[in-house]
């Protein structure tokens, strides 16, 4: 039988090697595109990661008999997040590993300790220590290219969380559409003429001059929406500075809408170019050449054909009244007027405890569903009864 070793990353030669190690896992896989190294650093920098003010994580690699890595896992814990659940609960997450259960099991063991140790009655996997934008669930159906941030992995990675115990606390799904101009359902047309025609209603893309109204326009509608998710936390003007900072040299404003009823924001579309096709040859590095090269792709050559809708919400308040049909048609305009520059869209991140969304993306947006990931959660004691993540109903349903 198989012996494996953990090492617990503690210097940034272990680092750098908890990194490059999937490379070795995703050898020969032409949809697999390497993570940009910074984005995984930066989860794991108690400076740059909020989190770690109320919470810690530890990373681990597994080695074999011949000193070889052959795994790696993450544990970590916030305190705020775990208020919202119904008993504490960590996460385990950047879980790579050979198929092999043993392997997976040592790995898993090792999490769940740690979690346990500092207080967490379960861990929910594989996750993000941070946005779920980034890095979250299990891709258990669509191993096509995946858009930039999202978790792609083997197919038996499924087998080796639900064999060591994991059940499906929910899927996320991801929505294919290609781009083409006259194809919404009427409905849509008739609602988003409706608040056209309103005064106090405008629908615009944003114009990125002034970074400190974006954020602060973000802010306002993310909290009447995403933060009442279970796990969220509120978010601040100093985060959703940053985040528009960290956008705005890859966004194209164009896409990027917002909706407002009497000067106020109750609604954005934020969608970006795909990056994923554009850094596959980067291998998970982003030094000056790498950014020089991305730059001209996204800016001169336009090879973006892709985006990527990362974020649909509405404030809690203006949901069912058309706020959605009004964003997506002034999309759709920009489409006509533009037939070249895109040529598909696709949704992530929509959750099957949010019907109403579904329904939306299915309906309104007519996308199909292309991929499907899994967020596992595994309690400790094994005694207690397993409850899937509960539904949205119209007043929570502001974000997917």
């Amino acid at each position: 039988m198989a012996k494996y070793t953990l090492h617990e990353v503690k210097t940034p030669a272990e680092a750098r090697a908890f990194i490059r190690m999937a490379a070795d896992i995703y050898r020969g896989d032409p949809m697999w595109v390497q993570p940009l190294d910074s984005d995984i650093e930066q989860v794991f920098d108690p400076v740059r990661n909020p989190l770690f003010e109320r919470g810690a994580a530890i990373r681990w690699t597994l080695h074999n008999e011949q000193g070889a890595i052959v795994g790696r896992i993450a544990a970590f814990y916030n305190h705020d997040l775990c208020e919202h659940e119904p008993q504490p609960t960590g996460g385990c997450g950047f879980f790579e590993c050979i198929d092999d259960q043993q392997a997976a099991n040592t790995l898993f063991d090792a999490a769940r300790e740690w979690l346990a140790e500092h207080g967490m009655d379960a861990m929910d996997g594989s996750i993000n220590f941070g946005d779920r934008m980034m890095f979250w669930g299990v891709l258990v159906e669509g191993f096509t290219l995946p858009l930039y941030g999202m978790n792609y992995n083997p197919p038996y990675y499924a087998k080796l969380f639900e064999t060591y115990g994991f059940q499906n606390y929910f899927d996320q799904y991801s929505y294919y559409r290609a781009l083409v101009p006259h194809t919404m359902p009427e409905a849509l047309y008739q609602k988003a003429s409706r608040l056209f025609e309103n005064p106090d209603y405008r629908f615009e893309h944003v114009d990125l001059s002034d970074k400190r109204k974006v954020a602060h326009d973000l802010m306002t509608v993310y909290n009447s929406g995403w933060a009442k998710f279970s796990g969220v936390k509120p978010m601040d003007l100093e985060h959703a500075q940053q985040m528009v900072r960290t956008m705005a040299p890859i966004v194209d404003p164009e896409v990027l809408y917002f909706a407002f009823y009497q000067n106020q924001p109750i609604g954005f579309f934020i969608m970006v170019p795909d990056l994923n096709p554009l850094i596959q040859d980067f291998h998970g590095r982003l030094g000056l050449w790498q950014k020089i090269k991305l730059l001209w792709r996204l800016k001169v050559s336009k090879k973006g054909k892709r985006l990527y809708g990362m974020v649909f919400g509405v404030a809690a308040e203006f949901q069912g009244r058309g706020v959605e049909a009004g964003m997506i048609r002034r999309f759709e305009q920009y489409v006509e007027q533009h037939p070249d520059r895109y040529a598909s869209l696709e949704l992530a991140w929509v959750g099957d405890f949010n019907p109403l969304m579904m329904r939306m993306v299915e309906s309104y947006v007519r996308a199909e569903k292309c991929k499907r990931h899994v967020t596992y959660r595994y309690l400790f004691d094994r005694t207690k009864p397993f409850e899937r993540a509960p539904k949205l109903g119209r007043v929570r349903s502001a974000a997917h």
